[in-house]
């Protein structure tokens, strides 16, 4: 098997044959800012525009919970996840869950 797992939001890959479905995989992470990011993306708040703080910090949080997701897909044995999402929820206030999930595939590539 290849190191790169091909992942799509789609539910095909185009240019490629679905020969195995393995089932769901999944990456969760759950995060929080410091005291110190909440007060400086407070401040930011105030001003409004982009805030660098929490963009930054869902951007960590998402590329750690697809991380998960493709490690656990080649636990499972895919060389490609397909119909991948990305869900976040609050778990408590300044505490937010992020899961990425998809369904693990065996692909070959069609002639």
């Amino acid at each position: 098997m290849a190191d790169l797992t091909l992942i799509t939001t789609s539910t095909s890959l185009e240019g490629y044959k679905v020969t195995k479905q393995l089932g769901l995989v999944r990456g969760i992470t759950v995060r929080s800012r410091s005291i110190i990011g909440n007060v400086a993306g407070g401040f930011m708040t105030l001003f409004g525009g982009k805030s660098s703080i929490y963009t930054e910090l869902c951007e960590t949080a998402r590329e750690e919970a697809l991380q998960l997701m493709i490690k656990h897909g080649k636990e499972l044995g895919c060389n490609a996840i397909i119909n991948m999402r990305y869900d976040a929820n609050e778990v408590m206030s300044g505490l937010t869950e992020v899961l990425a999930y998809g369904t693990a595939v065996v692909v070959e590539k069609t002639v």
